[in-house]
């Protein structure tokens, strides 16, 4: 099977670099070895939300040079100041095309409601998800928080504390819901997907509709956890024009129906462009001679390879299996890439589990194109993005979402400006 690019990981990193390239008319195509951790997510996309010297940063592009004089090798550094403001708009406008709504953009951070009530900076964010300005209280003076009972992954008692703590007035109800009874009879299976695959159908859409308008009188606004709209965004609108009040909807414990929509969406978008997943299948090794098409060899096709003129690696982190830690240090196991990493173990990590930690800056390490090395080595017709890069702490800094997807477009750009370069 012949391609112009070969992405390796279906996550954020690599259908966002496949969809870009499927847009530009390549023919692509994506191994996915497992769940994306988009699955895991909020369904909200961070920029950049502080410096590595913990500054907040309330105008992600604003801070760029900041960033680079305090993290060289950072991959915003790396690609440099105007890549990184091209990629950001970029990125919302192709967002917008794979169908998401969201809110938000790249010249102000904002503030989401997280699972617990507090609010947290971000850079975009499902518009169903109560949001304000950074300098400004939520807009409604009295909120309904709304469980479902027997649903332990979303606790209502402790939004309404932090609402209250913000000076919102809130009450508490729980939806009993009987089309629920089945799932809440087996504890194991009353998880938010099963829950939205019930709650989308048609009839019981109306039944949540009647108990919602029941339970709106003298509140401004209803918080709900974010059970409904997994696959079939008009049932969530149907849901939300005929309630009476607006409603707002928070990510709960994964897997989580915001994270899942964002994937799906995304994945539907690369599909519908022509683009071929290939999931539950891993690649096992590669041949990327020099001037010369790739060879790619996975698990599910054997002695068959997978021909492409580029190969672009989006395997994730240590949570995706796209680096590997052992007593010998980490590695990135597919190629033998070199990478960023302590080799002092007792350097991963700080005792203060609250403090930054040294390992989630490790990564493979790359140049300005994204092009990594193997023994000092440029590797040419390789491109990293994503999880797997090195140099940046995505938790510390709020930036994974960011740098998945403009490293994404990054790469995107270099191989087209390849491709036009071969005409």
């Amino acid at each position: 099977m012949k391609f112009d690019t070969v992405m390796i990981g279906g996550g954020l990193a690599g259908l966002l670099c496949g969809i870009r390239l499927a847009e530009a008319g390549q023919k692509c195509a994506i191994v996915s070895s497992g769940q994306s951790a988009l699955h895991f997510s909020s369904g909200s996309l961070d920029l950049l939300c502080h410096l590595p010297d913990g500054s907040a940063v309330e105008q992600p592009l604003a801070a760029l040079e900041s960033l680079s004089a305090q993290a060289p090798q950072h991959p915003y550094s790396l690609m440099g100041h105007d890549a990184v403001v091209r990629y950001a708009a970029e990125s919302e406008r192709l967002l917008e095309r794979s169908g998401l709504a969201l809110v938000g953009s790249c010249q102000q951070n904002h503030l989401r409601v997280t699972p617990l009530g507090t609010r947290r900076a971000t850079w975009l964010s499902p518009n169903e998800v109560p949001v304000s300005a950074l300098d400004q209280p939520l807009p409604w003076e009295r909120v309904l928080v709304a469980g479902i009972e027997g649903f332990l992954d979303f606790q209502p008692h402790l939004v309404a504390n932090s609402l209250a703590e913000q000076g919102i007035e809130t009450k508490i109800a729980e939806l009993t819901l009987p089309a629920l009874d089945r799932l809440r009879n087996n504890p194991s299976e009353f998880r938010a997907v099963n829950i939205a695959r019930v709650l989308d159908l048609p009839d019981n859409q109306q039944l949540l509709i009647d108990e919602l308008n029941r339970l709106a009188q003298q509140v401004n606004a209803i918080i709900m956890p974010a059970c409904v709209g997994m696959e079939q965004a008009d049932a969530l609108e149907h849901l939300r024009s005929r309630v009476r009040v607006p409603l707002l909807l928070l990510p709960t414990l994964p897997p989580s129906v915001l994270g899942m929509r964002l994937h799906h969406l995304l994945r539907r978008r690369f599909q519908a462009l022509g683009g071929v997943i290939m999931p539950g299948d891993a690649v096992l090794r590669a041949d990327l001679e020099e001037g010369q098409e790739a060879r790619i060899y996975t698990r599910n096709h054997t002695d068959i390879p997978l021909r492409a003129k580029n190969v672009v690696l989006a395997s994730g982190s240590f949570f995706s299996n796209g680096l590997k830690a052992d007593f010998n240090g980490v590695t990135e196991p597919v190629f033998g890439l070199d990478v960023i990493s302590e080799n002092e173990r007792a350097n991963w990590s700080t005792e203060n589990m609250f403090a930054p930690q040294p390992y989630l800056q490790f990564g493979v390490s790359t140049d300005e194109q994204l092009r990594p090395t193997v023994g000092g080595k440029v590797v040419s017709n390789l491109r990293v993005i994503g999880a797997v890069l090195g140099g940046y702490d995505p938790i510390q800094q709020g930036c994974g979402a960011g740098v998945s997807m403009l490293t994404a477009l990054h790469a995107a750009e270099q191989i087209l400006a390849k491709a036009e370069g071969a005409l």
